[in-house]
Order: structure tokens, then sequence, then C-alpha cells
């Protein structure tokens, strides 16, 4: 109950500070959905007396997060919906209800029967969405993905909060400096299936081949499916099955709070760290760097430069600006130009931001920010 009073207060503060022309504060439960019947009947309106492509200003744009009361996802979302509403556009956000990639499937099918013009989406599964993204595309509708990938064949563009490369590296020695460089360490990840979670952890796993990490014992991966209730589970399944573990790294946003709550709780911190990829406000409770804190430190980008670039490049990829080739340029207002890159997986990304690192110096400042 307490998760739902504080979820609804974030999307009030997040909403409040949008309307004022910010985008970096927290959100909330379920974000709007916009009228379909009131914007289908303004497109058409608007079709009618012009033969011009769509553009920003009579686009209907969608995003589609991974589950709903995923606080991450949607300050993405909101971020996503201030960009587009900004230049005179409709947008729509859409929280399937538990993060099975049949319910994303079904959102996609619809939003092709309503005709929106682009769909961007924070993949549940990198492969199983591919047959309704594909028909999307054939139906003309402009397909990006951020945060989590779809295959290439699925999608324009991924906007990538950053290399995998980068966040497999930073959580390994991150994991190395809190423990010392020895002793049992777990992973506790979003869902079997996500492909951003994945690819981090492969990473990890190579890292860890080096001399350096060779006293270092990965007991178990974990998955708490990017739930809290089942992140908890997990958590404290891990301190039970292995007595002697020092850390737990949670490369996503429920299981690192989950996990630092758990080990807070049961009075272990002072054996036991966790660390990984959080939302600094909230983290704040559990960062600090003594026995009664069990999160040193940790990392994340800011999610609301994720949502707005999305935004940017989806009205450049309706209004032609671009296709989604490597090398086009476009620009994302008062973020700059981008560069659209290759990505590993054969299609196109465009990177946002390295990580952030947020420990006890910089925890108050950035709990207001996101």
């Amino acid at each position: 109950m307490m998760k739902k009073i504080i979820h609804t207060l974030l999307c009030t503060a997040i909403i409040t500070t949008m309307a004022s022309g910010c985008v970096n504060k927290k959100q909330g439960t379920e974000a709007p959905e916009t009228n379909m019947a009131s914007a289908l009947d303004t497109k058409v309106a608007i079709n009618e007396t012009q033969e011009e492509s769509p553009s920003a200003k009579n686009g209907i744009y969608a995003i589609i997060t991974r589950e709903e009361e995923n606080i991450y996802n949607e300050i993405e979302a909101l971020s996503f919906k201030e960009v587009i509403e900004a230049e005179g556009g409709t947008c729509i956000i859409k929280n399937p209800e538990s993060d099975d990639p049949e319910d994303q499937i079904t959102i996609i099918n619809e939003l092709i029967d309503e005709e929106v013009d682009a769909i961007a989406i924070a993949g549940n599964d990198y492969d199983a969405l591919e047959p309704a993204l594909s028909a999307a595309m054939d139906a003309g509708i402009k397909v990006v993905s951020l945060d989590s990938n779809v295959n290439a064949d699925s999608r324009m563009i991924f906007i990538n909060q950053t290399s995998p490369q980068i966040v497999g590296e930073t959580l390994m020695e991150a994991v190395y400096d809190i423990s010392d460089g020895e002793g049992q360490w777990a992973i506790l990840s979003a869902d079997l299936k996500a492909d951003d979670q994945n690819a981090w952890i492969e990473v990890m796993k190579e890292v860890m081949e080096g001399d350096k990490f060779e006293n270092l014992e990965l007991v178990e991966i974990v998955y708490g499916n990017d739930d809290y209730v089942e992140s908890v589970k997990q958590a404290q399944a891990l301190l039970q099955d292995y007595p002697d573990l020092k850390v737990i790294c949670a490369p996503t946003t429920e299981g690192i709070m989950a996990a630092a709550r758990v080990v807070q709780d049961q009075g272990v911190a002072e054996t036991v760290k966790v660390t990984g990829l959080g939302i600094p406000s909230e983290m704040e409770e559990f960062i600090g760097n003594d026995d009664d804190h069990s999160c040193p430190y940790m990392y994340l980008w800011n999610p609301t430069e994720i949502g707005r670039l999305c935004g940017y490049a989806s009205m450049a990829l309706v209004d032609g600006s671009i296709t989604g080739a490597a090398g086009e340029v476009f620009t994302a207002g008062d973020m700059g130009d981008y560069t659209i890159g290759e990505a590993e997986d054969g299609g196109t990304e465009v990177v946002v931001v390295p990580l952030l690192k947020y420990d006890p110096s910089n925890i108050d400042e950035w709990k207001t920010v996101f």
C-alpha cells in the first residue's frame, strides 16, 4: 500500500513539473491514456484538408511500457509525452498489465487497428514481438524501441541508454570494490528474457574471466520479473541460501530497491551489500558507507533523457527527416544533434548518455531530480 501511495505522489509531482516546462521529476502510477476517438477524429479532419506527409503537429504517437507501476518506464513515457505534445502531436501511453510479451502484442495489434503514426516500446522479449511489430511497420507505422531492445527486424531505431560493455564493466568493478575482491556474490535480475539485462550480465561474466576477479564466486542469478514483491522474495531466498554472501548486484531498479530493503530490514547490512542500477529518489534511505546502510553506491542514467530522445527520434521518422539508417543525423531539441549508429545486432541505435554514479556525496541532489 505504501508503494502505491508513494507512486501516486510521484505521478502528481512529475505531471506538475512537466506542465511548467521541466522534465526532471518523478512520476507515478498509471499514466493517462489519450481519448482515442477524439484523437482519431482530429487526425481524420486534418487528413481531409491536407495531403502532405504526416508530421509531429498532427501525428498520433504511442509508447508502450514494460508493465504497470514500473516507475522507471513511466518516467520515460511521461518525458516522451511531453516532447510529443510540445510539438502539437497526440501521445498515448499504454501500460501492459504484466511483463508477459503477449500483453504487449495485444496492445501493438490494437494500435495498428487505430492507425497510429508511431509506436515506441520497451520490449519484454527480444524476439517474441517481431510478428506484431513487423505488421505495424508494414502498415506504415514507425517503430522505435527504447531502454529494452527488440530485434533488428522489429524496429527502425533503438534508443539505447548506454552500451552493454559500459554497464557490465562498471557493475563488475563495483562488485569487486564492495567485496574487496573476494567472496560470494549474486545477481538479482529482471526477467529471464529481458534483452538489456541479459546483455549486461553476459559482459559481467566475460569480465569475470580476468585474473583480477578469480577470488569472486558468482553463486546464482535469480529473476524478480521486475516486480518489487517477487524481487523481495528472491532477495530473501539469496540471504537464506548463501549465509556467506557478500554482495547482491541488481541491474534493475525494482530489484535493487527490493534487495536493499531486505538487507536493511534483516539487519545484515554490516556483512551484505547491494549495488546495481537504481532510481535516486527510491534509494535515498539505503545509500551510505556504514554498517546501517545496505548500498554504498549505485549507477543509472537519467530516464527522462531516454524518453525525450525517443520522442524526437519518433517525430523525425514520421516527418521523413530520417529513415533510421546508420549515419543519419537528427536534432533532438535542446539535447542537440544525434547521429544514428550501427548496433551489435545488425540494426541501428542511438546511445544516450554514460552511467552516472550515485553515492552519499550526491544522492541528496539527485533524489530531487528523479
